[in-house]
C-alpha cells in the first residue's frame, strides 16, 4: 500500500537503516531516539540476490528486537511505485519487503539526499577543510545552502537548503550533466575519453571508471602502447610512481572542482561544499595541492563570490546512514520534496 498523504509523522522505532549503494551495502538499526545507532558491517551488494536477503542474513537474523519501520537511501531516483537502482540489479519492491520481514511502514529516499540531511547539522568530527578555504562561520551560515558531491561507484549529488524552519534534501541526477574541455590539455585528451550516447557527462570522469576512462584517453592522446589500463584502485594507489596515474588525478581534482563550482553557483550555496564517497578519501594529499581549489574558483565573473565558499572532505564512514538517523530523531527539522520519495506502509 502506497499512501504519499501519510508521510507527516515520525517513524516508529526500533527503525532499520539501509544505504544501498551500487557497489557495497551498510546498514544500521536505531532503537530509539536516544541510543546510539547499531551499525553492522558493510557488505558487498554483488554477495545477495536481492536487497531482502542481505536485509535478512546482515541484520534481521542478528537483532532480537526486530525494526518496526525502515528508510532507505538508494543510488537512484527514489520516486516510483518500484524503485531500482542506477548502477546494480536490485530493486525494492514494497510488496516483497513487507511479506519477508517485519517492517510495517518504509520510506526510500535518494542516497545523497541521506547524505545531505547529514551536513544540516554535521559535527566538526565528521569532516575536514579541502585545500586553503575560508574556516566556516557556522553562525554567519547556519542557514545558508549547502551541496555535496560523491564520486565512486558513480557520481552523486545533492543540495541541502533551508525553508519554513525545516531543512530540505534536494537530490536527482546532477551526476549526468554535460562536461566539456578548456584547457589546452582538455583538448588533448577529450577526443578519446568514452561516450554514452554520443556525450561526456561529470559521472563518465568522476567515478571509478571515470578514473579509468581518463587514464585510457591519456595513454591514447599521448601514444602510450601496451599498457594496461590499472583498476580504479590501483591509480589512486600508484600516483606516486606511475606518470599517467599522477596525470590521470590531477586532471580529476581540476574537473572535480569545476562540476563542484557548477552545483555551488546553482545552489549559492555559501553553507559549504562537502565532498563525500570512496575516491576523495583516497587522493587526500592530491585534493589538498592545487588543482581542485584553483578550478573550484576560476568561475569568472564570480571568482570572489567562490572564495567565499568552504570546501570540506567528509571524514565519517557512515555519512547517509548519519543523516537518516538526524531525519528520524529530528523528524520535525525536516521536509521532503514530494516526489522525491515514496512511503509505504503494510
Amino acid at each position: 500500500m502506497i499512501d504519499s498523504s501519510s508521510r507527516d509523522f515520525p517513524l516508529s522505532f526500533p527503525v532499520l537503516l539501509a544505504d544501498i549503494g551500487g557497489t557495497n551495502a551498510r546498514f544500521a538499526v536505531l532503537p530509539d531516539r536516544d541510543s546510539e545507532m547499531v551499525l553492522f558491517p558493510k557488505v558487498s551488494t554483488l554477495n545477495f540476490d536481492t536487497l531482502e536477503q542481505a536485509i535478512q542474513q546482515t541484520v534481521l537474523e542478528k537483532v532480537s528486537c526486530q525494526p518496526s519501520s525502515s528508510i532507505l537511501a538508494v543510488a537512484g531516483p527514489a520516486g516510483g511505485p518500484n524503485v531500482k537502482l542506477t548502477n546494480y540489479k536490485w530493486s525494492i519492491e514494497p510488496t516483497t519487503l513487507f511479506t519477508q520481514t517485519s517492517l510495517e511502514d518504509i520510506l526510500v529516499i535518494n542516497d545523497f539526499a541521506a547524505q545531505a540531511l547529514a551536513i544540516a547539522d554535521i559535527s566538526e568530527k565528521n569532516y575536514a577543510p579541502v585545500g586553503h578555504c575560508n574556516v566556516f562561520d557556522i553562525k554567519k551560515n547556519n542557514f545558508a545552502s549547502r551541496v555535496i558531491l560523491g564520486p565512486g561507484t558513480g557520481l552523486g549529488i545533492a543540495a541541502l537548503i533551508r525553508s519554513k524552519n525545516c531543512w530540505i534534501p534536494v537530490s536527482g541526477e546532477a551526476g549526468h550533466i554535460d562536461i566539456g574541455p578548456r584547457s589546452k590539455r582538455d583538448f588533448e585528451i577529450f577526443p578519446y575519453l568514452e561516450k554514452i550516447g554520443g556525450r561526456i557527462s561529470a559521472e563518465q570522469l568522476l567515478s571509478g571508471r571515470g578514473l579509468m576512462n581518463i587514464y585510457k584517453a591519456i595513454c591514447a592522446a599521448d601514444k602510450i602502447k601496451d599498457i594496461t589500463c590499472p583498476q580504479s584502485q590501483e591509480i589512486t594507489a600508484s600516483r606516486s610512481h606511475d606518470p599517467v596515474a599522477y596525470e590521470t588525478i590531477k586532471l580529476f581534482c581540476q574537473y572535480l572542482g569545476r562540476v563542484a563550482a557548477d552545483i555551488a553557483l546553482v545552489f549559492m550555496a555559501l553553507g559549504g561544499v562537502y565532498l563525500s564517497g570512496g575516491i576523495p578519501e583516497n587522493i587526500i594529499e592530491a585534493l589538498s595541492e592545487d588543482d581542485f581549489e584553483v578550478s573550484f574558483k576560476d568561475k569568472a565573473p564570480h571568482q570572489a563570490f567562490m572564495s567565499k565558499i568552504p570546501t570540506y572532505r567528509i571524514t565519517h564512514p557512515c555519512i547517509a546512514l548519519l543523516g537518516m538517523a538526524s531525519y528520524v530523531r529530528n523528524f520535525n527539522n525536516y521536509s521532503l520534496i514530494e516526489g522525491a520519495s515514496q512511503r509505504w506502509f503494510r
